[in-house]
């Protein structure tokens, strides 16, 4: 199940395509029968989340907070009634910004942004340059999963 809020009145977005998207990407990670929450928000928001968890005064594209341990071992389906794999954070004002900067719509940045965020919350980083390389080759594959081209490399 994908718990969708949108706090903002300034974008519009596709919210029924978003909740679409959302579960074809858990699909595809492999986590068909996870729950996701997924919130749109501002960039004082954003801001102010980011300083509480993370200690940085300035707002940022999107934050991930995962409820589980990605290394965990997996429940049976019976086990549990839902496996809530975490939070994702979406500003739409820096979303906004962005998709003029690459010449994309501002869904097409939501949905990039979600694969980025549901890829924090299944373990995946980009510090080091190993990891980073995983990591957007695995963004590619999932934008692939949705049709969602990868314009964002230019």
């Amino acid at each position: 199940m994908i718990y969708l809020s949108n706090s903002t009145r300034s974008h519009r977005v596709n919210l029924a395509a978003l909740e679409r998207h959302a579960a074809s990407l858990l699909a595809a990670t492999g986590e068909p029968g996870a729950s996701l929450s997924v919130a749109l928000v501002g960039d004082r928001a954003i801001r102010r989340l980011n300083l509480a968890h993370r200690g940085k005064d300035r707002a940022t594209d999107v934050l991930s907070f995962p409820l589980i341990d990605p290394r965990a071992k997996r429940r049976r389906a019976h086990d549990a009634p839902e496996r809530l794999l975490g939070d994702v954070v979406i500003s739409l004002d820096r979303a906004a910004l962005q998709a003029a900067e690459y010449d994309a719509t501002l869904d097409a940045e939501v949905q990039r942004l979600l694969i980025h965020g549901i890829l924090h919350i299944l373990g995946h980083d980009h510090e080091k340059p190993a990891e980073r390389a995983r990591m957007r080759r695995e963004e590619r594959r999932l934008a692939a999963s949705i049709g969602l081209t990868w314009p964002y490399d230019a």
